[in-house]
């Protein structure tokens, strides 16, 4: 049978161009003739002399040409149809596919009589080139694509994913981490950080796999959070204590997960609702983002995500105003039935500066505390100070970051103490210094900071005995009052073969006023969580030390 096809196809193939050739070869005698025809008369009128011309009539050869031209219309018609017949016939020996003959022949246009075919060829082609460019120059140029920005502290470096199509672009990231800790805590529990949960020990810290996906204005996003992401985020949200239905294991797989709309307005408009990224501390969420693997505690203890609403708008290509309704301060809901306010403001003057704000409020965040309200400014700085890729070291860059926070209400007070309460603030810096070499082959980032925050209420709680963000737990608490000082530094080496993919190695030394860190002894019980979480062990005492020295090894993949 698939023989028979063959040779059918081939048949009407043959068919196809023999009726062509045929018609060519008489279209082609046709005109032979009738140019030889048009030179004898010429000839003739031209021995004659001017007054055979004027007797003769004006019209003896037109009659001749407009018969010749409607025959050769005539016949192309009939070829179409017995092209098209022909056609139908192929596609039904070939399931419906398109005949290359159709696609050459049936797009042929009769050209008018006196009419050059290469003018209309170039007036088809200059109408659609007229076309684009004045689409173009309607069209509002994309926020921040002119200049590139693959060089900010907290944006991905890619320029480029194998996995984009018309409707879905596809995302992959991957983080592996080995974290030596020098105080060896015997339970491999590593205390004080959103960035890592254990220690000695390999463990894969991130898988996301997720996307983009777009059609008709309408966007939405989702990641996965697999991996020790999905154990120490939602432990840090007090939240799913507040409440049925286990917020925390609902969302417990979810990195960012919205959807929304997209105006074409001004430089663009985008309304989303769902959980997605905060950005709040400068440092992105995800680490093959960032120019260090541990950020200072500024970026490590303010939101990773948001659960809520938020407006984007673009006024210009560089500049953005983006404002949130939302649950509360890296919340899966609400602590007291209150959501928080807050905006980003982003802007970008020139490829070689961005000044980033971010600001919330009015949030009442404390489980237990149903008027203490909280406030937060973020403000960061980054500078591209020097840019020569023809050298050996190619560019350098700088990030600083400023973050002023405090609650009042509920026993206490923004303003220092008073007879409303205790001073409840945080004040936090960092800085950062990042060096390229070789066309961006390796990098070597210098940086860290320092956070003052009386009453503890930014402050990750150590995981003693199971001890969560709303559980709390009596061996570090988180009064009112209780003091909390701590710095860092870091000094990270990155290896990048490809813009996809990161070796890193990190040297991290952070300490704290007060005993913090896990010890040699660990946060766990002997025999493992006992009792409910946080709660005292008789006979146990967890190992706290007010330093750690740890090196981050990581393999950080993104696509």
């Amino acid at each position: 049978m698939k023989a028979v096809k063959q040779i059918f196809t081939i048949r009407i193939v043959g068919s196809v161009l023999a009726l062509a050739i045929v018609w060519f070869a008489a279209a082609g005698i046709k005109v032979v003739a009738q140019t030889a025809a048009l030179e004898s008369k010429m000839m003739a009128d031209s021995s004659a002399g001017p007054g055979a011309n004027a007797s003769a009539s004006p019209g003896v050869t037109t009659p001749n040409n407009a018969n010749a031209n409607a025959e050769v219309l005539k016949e192309l018609q009939q070829m179409r149809a017995r092209i098209a017949e022909l056609e139908a016939q192929l596609k039904a020996q070939q399931g419906g596919a398109p005949a290359l003959v159709n696609a050459t022949m049936t797009n042929v246009q009769p050209v008018a009589v006196g009419e050059s075919s290469s003018t209309t060829t170039a007036v088809s082609l200059a109408q659609p080139e007229q076309t684009a460019k004045a689409e173009q120059k309607e069209r509002p140029a994309e926020p921040f694509a002119f200049a590139d920005f693959t060089w900010l502290n907290g944006a991905s470096r890619t320029t480029e994913t194998p996995l984009d199509t018309k409707f879905f672009t596809g995302e992959f990231r991957w983080d592996t981490q080995y974290i030596y800790d020098y105080n060896h805590p015997s339970d491999h529990t590593l205390v004080g950080t959103s960035e890592g949960g254990r220690t000695n020990e390999f463990q894969l810290q991130h898988l996301g796999v997720g996307g983009d996906f777009h059609w008709d204005n309408v966007r939405g996003r989702l990641l996965t959070q697999i991996g020790t992401y999905s154990s120490t985020q939602p432990r840090n949200d007090p939240t799913p204590g507040r409440g049925q239905f286990d917020l925390g294991g609902a969302y417990r797989y979810i990195t960012e997960g919205y959807a929304g709309y997209h105006i074409d307005k001004l430089h663009g408009i985008n309304v989303d609702a769902g959980i997605f990224l905060s950005y709040v501390g400068l440092f992105s969420f995800y680490n093959f983002d960032n120019w260090a693997y541990q950020p200072s505690y500024v970026s490590s203890n303010t939101p990773w995500f948001f659960n809520g609403m938020r407006v984007q708008v673009y006024p210009t290509d560089k500049l953005k105003i983006e404002g949130w309704l939302i649950n509360g301060w890296q919340s899966y809901g609400t602590a007291n039935g209150r959501p928080g306010l807050g905006m980003q403001i982003n802007w970008r003057p020139n490829g070689s500066v961005s000044i980033l704000s971010n600001n919330y409020g009015a949030g009442r965040d404390t489980i237990g505390a149903p008027h203490r309200t909280r406030w937060h400014t973020d403000d960061s700085i980054l500078v591209k100070y020097y840019d020569h890729p023809e050298k050996e070291l190619d560019k350098m860059a700088f990030s600083f970051t400023l973050d002023l926070g405090c609650e009042s209400g509920s026993g206490v007070s923004c303003f220092g103490n008073s007879a409303a309460g205790p001073k409840q603030s945080f004040v936090g810096a960092m800085l950062y210094d990042r060096f390229w070499f070789h066309k961006n082959l390796f990098a070597v980032t210098f940086g860290g900071g320092a956070i003052n925050n009386p009453g503890r209420y930014l402050v990750l709680l150590p995981p003693i005995n199971g001890a969560t963000a709303f559980s709390g737990t009596p061996y570090f608490t988180a009064n009112p009052g209780d003091p909390f000082k701590a710095w860092d530094g870091t000094a990270t080496f990155d290896y990048m073969p490809s813009q996809h993919i990161t070796f890193r190695i990190e040297y991290n030394h952070r300490a704290a006023n007060v005993p913090y860190f896990g010890g040699q002894g660990g946060v766990t019980p002997p025999g493992g969580n006992t009792g409910l979480p946080g709660s005292v062990v008789t006979g146990f005492t967890p190992d706290l030390r007010k330093r750690e020295n740890r090196i981050n090894t990581a393999i950080l993949v993104k696509f």
